[in-house]
């Protein structure tokens, strides 16, 4: 399993993020990107923090560890400043909190993480077809989640990315032990959107093929 959105003890998860590394590698992952929420208060204090881990990347053999952040709840006009400034930072990705449908997220949010060139648009909701073909023109990653609230409109994101071409990625957005999933649980998520497992893998691949750009550079 490859996930590259969840969250430990630097902002609300429940685990210090070497010991989500633990629970995630026992779970089978082999990639985990740690992407805790930040905003223009949190995010010099959260990068001070995670950017360690850099330094114990071996230490879960076999567990790619890969430190990112989300935009969450930010203003949308200060989406495109904040993801300058995240990876001025030395964050390795972008992920922004998408309009989902069961939080109240700032209208045009997903329309400008798009137009920032964010790596990961997450759970967008109910995402618009021009933001969907916008996507795939810049090359964001759209997300289909596995937690509770969040996934109610996979099936919409699913079936439009898949008329349009835009590139999907799967994750859990977890917060607790309980909500890393197997690759079997990935695929039963992935089915009730409407998608099959040859589409379970292409997510695989997308995650993988933005891991190897953020390790060559």
């Amino acid at each position: 399993m490859i996930d590259l959105h969840t969250h430990s003890l630097l902002s609300d998860g429940e685990l210090l993020p070497i010991e989500l590394a633990r629970r995630a590698k026992v779970n089978g992952y082999t990639i985990l990107g740690i992407s805790d929420h930040v905003d223009i208060t949190t995010i010099e204090n959260v990068a001070a923090s995670i950017l360690k881990i850099k330094n114990y990347a071996e230490l879960h053999e076999g567990l790619t560890i890969v430190p990112g952040c989300e935009l969450t709840h930010c203003p949308a006009r200060q989406i495109g400043e904040l993801t300058v400034l995240a990876r001025k930072l030395g964050f390795a990705y972008v992920v922004v909190h998408g309009e989902t449908i069961a939080e109240p997220v700032e209208e045009g949010t997903n329309a400008a993480a798009i137009e920032a060139g964010v790596d990961i648009l997450a759970h967008p909701g109910l995402i618009t077809e021009k933001e969907v073909e916008d996507a795939m023109n810049r090359g964001v990653l759209l997300e289909i989640s596995a937690r509770k609230g969040h996934s109610l409109t996979n099936g919409h994101v699913a079936r439009f990315a898949r008329s349009i071409g835009a590139k999907l990625i799967l994750n859990t957005d977890a917060h607790s032990p309980s909500d890393l999933i197997t690759d079997e649980q990935g695929l039963r998520v992935v089915r009730g959107a409407g998608l099959d497992i040859e589409d379970f893998g292409d997510m695989q691949k997308n995650a993988r093929a933005l891991v190897r750009k953020i390790i060559t550079g």
